[in-house]
């Protein structure tokens, strides 16, 4: 298992533990929140307004966890580099957040773990657990981690109750969950009896030979003086912290098939001491105990040995095996149960078979009693179809005798009936000759109604002809009244507008004469007024231009009156 496959998996729970409707789908503002922590704890820089301008909310909703691989892929777990953060905080922070939602201790406090260590339990159970998700550790990890635990605590774990627990908990994908296996260990059903402190001892020994960190005592190499360090033991390398907090690396020793380790005697005050020889320095130890010293002398050269043949970690590659173990368990399992079925089955053929001989015997001598009744049944038929052949016999010769007297009775009656024959044939043919004559009668008959019929309707259409003749002269005496009324009528007009016009006349005859007398009032009225014209002309004159002497008098009315002459003339024109 890689450093990605490892965070990925704690990662799995975070993003599960933000699914409150569990609907597969985590919203953008948790999923922010989420990648900002594990930047922290992971110790990759980023920068916070790329964050936020990813992860800003829109209308696509929640994010899948599908969605959100790529974006922990490409910015994440492609930039985690191994040893540059501490791996238990980061898990701690992916354990708080699962856990608040899931792991559910008892409330009285009667739990049998603490809460760190459930989450020891839940760093162990990452570590063992199959490779595909929802993630679960199979029975076998489980007995495994259980045994681990209570060899720590020397107490033997009883295998049949565990088997009988896993038989009756509803397992899924073949295996337990995390919160299935801390509720089975707070059961106490498992730990009867063992104080809470030795418990926790227990599981963080476990702890630490699985995690492969603790602490030793290391002898520096200038001053020569002893101090406590924490160590991390990997594949490639043994490195040593100032605490278990991991902030400050002291160094690492590089690990490589030319290292070895080696068991050094008690001195200087000093217990349980070994070193580990590197082709440039040795470096020496010490251990709280033996045992100790033993795990991490074996831990070294388990690691220095998988170093060497390309593997990762002791317990890793000892999951493996076990792994591969059931794997080879569960072939030779199928197999064995292939070959039990094919037995079976072939088992099952050859009873098939023995049952079908049985049936095949039965059916034989059924078929034996079968022929045996059918060969007398056939001799009783026989000899009942010969008597009843003889009773036929005499029958029929009795039928015979009597079909002879019948045949003579039926020859007699045979010519009565051709007798009579003759007799309906002679008057069919009479029959046929009426037929005959009666058809030529009907056939004259129908030639009478055509003739008939032609006429009557020659007659009908005369008849259509007249009426039609008929309607055309009182259509025409209609329409000759029509005019004769119109003539009259336009003669009444004409005669009414003839009176009406001699009226007219008779009023312009009158209006005329009276015009003309007008016209003769008005030409005595002119001529009077003419006449004093010329007579007040005359005044004018005198009075105008006074005679002088010797001045003759001029002609007056010749000179005055000469332009209302064309005046008057056109008057008399218009009276006119």
């Amino acid at each position: 298992m890689d450093l990605r496959a490892e965070l990925l998996k704690s990662i799995w729970y975070a993003f599960t533990a933000l699914d409150v409707e569990k609907s597969g789908k985590v919203s953008k503002s948790q999923l922010k929140v989420l990648s900002h922590n594990l930047y922290t704890v992971l110790c990759i820089p980023h920068d916070p307004v790329a964050l936020e301008e990813h992860f800003r909310d829109d209308d696509d909703g929640p994010v899948s966890s599908q969605g959100y691989m790529p974006y922990l892929n490409k910015y994440i777990l492609d930039k985690v580099e191994e040893g540059a953060f501490v791996k238990e905080d980061f898990d701690e922070l992916c354990w708080t957040l699962t856990a608040k939602k899931n792991y559910k201790p008892d409330r009285n406090g009667n739990s049998v773990i603490s809460h760190q260590d459930a989450f020891k339990l839940w760093c162990l159970f990452n570590f063992l657990s199959e490779d595909k998700y929802p993630l679960v550790m199979v029975p076998d990890e489980v007995e495994y981690l259980l045994k681990k635990i209570c060899t720590a605590m020397n107490v033997e774990l009883n295998s049949c109750e565990l088997d009988d627990y896993l038989s009756q908990e509803p397992q899924g994908q073949g295996g337990l969950t995390v919160w299935q296996f801390l509720d089975m260990v707070n059961s106490g059903r498992f730990l009867r009896g063992i104080e809470q402190e030795a418990i926790s001892m227990a599981v963080e020994e476990v702890y630490q030979e699985v995690i492969e960190d603790g602490y030793l005592w290391k002898r520096g190499q200038l001053r020569r003086n002893w101090s406590e360090r924490w160590f991390t033991l990997k594949p490639s390398a043994l490195s040593y912290y100032m605490s278990e907090e991991r902030k400050e690396k002291k160094g690492s020793i590089a690990l490589d098939k030319h290292c070895c380790v080696e068991v050094l005697p008690d001195r200087d005050g000093k217990r349980c001491m070994f070193c580990v020889k590197t082709s440039s320095r040795t470096y020496e130890m010490s251990a709280s105990d033996t045992r100790q010293r033993q795990e991490w002398t074996l831990a070294i050269q388990t690691a220095i040995r998988l170093q060497a043949e390309g593997k990762k970690s002791l317990h890793k590659d000892l999951k493996q095996k076990r792994r591969e173990q059931r794997e080879q368990r569960e072939q030779r399992k199928a197999a064995k149960e292939e070959e039990t079925q094919r037995l079976k089955q072939l088992q099952e053929e050859k009873e098939r078979k023995l049952q079908e001989l049985e049936l095949l015997k039965e059916a034989q001598r059924q078929a034996e009693i079968l022929l045996q009744e059918e060969e007398q049944r056939r001799k009783q038929q026989h000899e009942e179809m010969q008597r009843t052949l003889e009773i036929q016999l005499r029958e029929a010769e009795q039928a015979r005798a009597s079909m002879q007297a019948e045949m003579v009775l039926k020859e007699a009656e045979a010519e009565r009936q051709r007798k009579r024959i003759v007799e309906l044939e002679d008057m069919q043919e009479r029959l046929q000759e009426a037929l005959q004559q009666e058809v030529k009668a009907r056939q004259d008959e129908e030639a009478v109604r055509y003739a008939q019929a032609r006429l009557l309707a020659e007659e009908e259409e005369k008849l259509k002809q007249l009426m039609k003749l008929k309607e055309e002269q009182e259509e025409y005496i209609i329409k000759t009244q029509r005019e004769k009324q119109v003539l009259k009528q336009e003669m009444e007009n004409k005669n009414k507008c003839l009176e009406e016009a001699q009226k007219q006349l008779e009023e312009v005859r009158v209006n005329r004469q009276r015009v003309d007398q007008d016209v003769m009032a008005a030409q005595r009225k002119l001529r009077q007024a003419s006449t004093n014209v010329k007579h007040w002309n005359v005044q004018m004159n005198r009075l105008m231009h006074p005679i002088g002497p010797g001045d003759k008098r001029t002609n007056v009315s010749g000179g005055v009156f000469a332009g209302y002459q064309p005046l008057l003339s056109r008057r008399d024109s218009s009276l006119k």
